[in-house]
């Protein structure tokens, strides 16, 4: 054999040793349970501002029922249709919660058994067959504007020792795995809506009125107090109405009051008919508003005048500011109960049997008051009546807007707010104190 042979030949025996040991050699295979650990959750759903609802169920043990919430946009507007459609401050929140759902992945597998997952906590809240009030998860869907779903994913215990990991499982679904989940999907109504209810800040309120009186619901006489006026002169300082000899303005006192104002707590929210915030003998008489819904608006502390006015059994508060909006907040009934018989109503919840009530409903209106924008300038001084001019389109349009949203709910304060907020006009003087 010559010595190309031989070279040829012991080179097709070192490549096919080569091969042999390549088909041969042991390999480290993933096990087919792994085999998407590291893939996201919802590879479609890439665009969090295609995210038009949200919805969010819990599981109350206590009652055996699931709660959800929901909040959506229709229309353009923002509404939480759980809770009377109330409306919702929610799209950048909405939209920031979507972009962390889309970013989530799977970042270990942990079981595909069905009997794993009440001890990792990722039962389907909405599950009417399992028989288990425990492990329960909380599922969090997202859907476009046309109710397709776009991530629908059941979060369950957070994993002992690892901060931020949480157990999740999509509906439908056996598999369970490991996830960093630090989502802001709150179910909490104060976390979705405009917290400043009035839309007011500190430096803006000039003038508040103490309109003190009691109804007699038997004889649904009026027995008055009295009305104490309060007028900023200039920043933290005031002036008022009537001031007894020997005392003067606390002023301290009067500044909480303006922060209480500015931070009441919405406790709950009840939906009105139709016209119950305008002339009420007249939308009675239109048949706008019916004998039942005087009834309920008497119920909740509120009582109707000859005139077509309103009257509440625990007197008002009026809040005027440097806009031209004037607000009026009438203090009604005792709300009873806890939790969502509170937040949304019940047949129970103005009952006094059904616990302490610690709450109170609140009858807000706003209007606009030109007079706070002071005298309206010459038209020789065109500077400041434009100045003046635009004042005044401003704050109407915002007293307006606010006069539309007011006219849809009675709103339960909570109740440290009331005991803030509702004070005797003789929390707002002092004595004063000899040199």
């Amino acid at each position: 054999m010559s010595e190309l042979k031989k070279t040829m030949s012991f080179g097709g025996i070192a490549i096919l040793l080569g091969i042999v040991a390549v088909l041969t050699t042991p390999r480290r295979v993933t096990p087919d349970a792994f085999f998407d650990v590291g893939d996201p959750f919802f590879a479609e759903f890439t665009d969090p501002d295609a995210a038009a609802t949200l919805e969010v169920v819990e599981f109350d043990a206590e009652t055996a029922s699931a709660i959800p919430f929901h909040v959506t946009n229709r229309g353009g507007l923002w509404t939480i249709p759980s809770h009377h459609d109330y409306p919702a401050d929610g799209e950048e929140r909405l939209a920031n919660a979507a972009a962390d759902i889309i970013a989530l992945v799977k970042d270990n597998f942990r079981s595909d058994n069905v009997a794993d997952h009440e001890a990792l906590g990722v039962v389907d809240p909405l599950d009417e067959a399992a028989t288990s009030l425990v492990g329960r998860g909380t599922r969090i869907t997202y859907k476009s504007k046309n109710e397709a779903v776009l991530a629908d994913l059941i979060v369950g215990k957070s994993v002992p020792n690892r901060e931020g990991l949480r157990f999740v499982r999509v509906p439908g679904q056996k598999r369970v795995y490991v996830a960093r989940f630090e989502v802001d999907v709150s179910r909490r109504f104060e976390d979705w809506i405009e917290t400043n209810l009035l839309q007011v800040e500190r430096e803006q309120v000039t003038r508040i009125v103490l309109n003190e009186y009691t109804i007699n619901e038997e004889s649904l006489s009026v027995s008055r107090q009295g009305e104490l006026v309060l007028d900023k002169i200039e920043e933290d300082n005031w002036t008022t109405n009537h001031v007894p000899t020997g005392q003067e303005i606390d002023f301290v006192q009067v500044n909480l009051l303006v922060g209480a104002i500015i931070d009441i707590q919405i406790a709950g929210v009840r939906p009105k008919p139709p016209g119950m915030s305008g002339n009420l003998r007249e939308a009675f008489e239109a048949r706008t508003i019916s004998q039942a819904d005087v009834q309920v608006l008497t119920g909740r502390g509120f009582y109707p005048t000859r005139e077509g006015g309103l009257l509440s059994n625990d007197g008002e508060l009026l809040v005027r500011t440097n806009e031209g909006v004037l607000y009026t907040l009438r203090f009604g009934e005792v709300v009873y109960g806890r939790g969502d018989s509170v937040l949304l109503g019940d047949e129970t919840s103005d009952e006094a049997n059904t616990g302490q009530g610690e709450n109170r409903y609140v009858f807000i209106t706003s209007e606009f008051d030109q007079t706070a924008l002071g005298p309206e300038p010459p038209v020789t001084n065109a500077d400041a009546r434009q100045s003046w001019e635009r004042r005044v389109r401003e704050g109407k349009a915002k007293a307006e807007r606010l006069a539309t949203r007011f006219a849809s709910w009675y709103y339960v304060i909570a109740a440290n707010s009331y005991d803030r907020i509702h004070r005797p006009s003789e929390s707002f003087l002092k004595q004063i104190v000899a040199p």
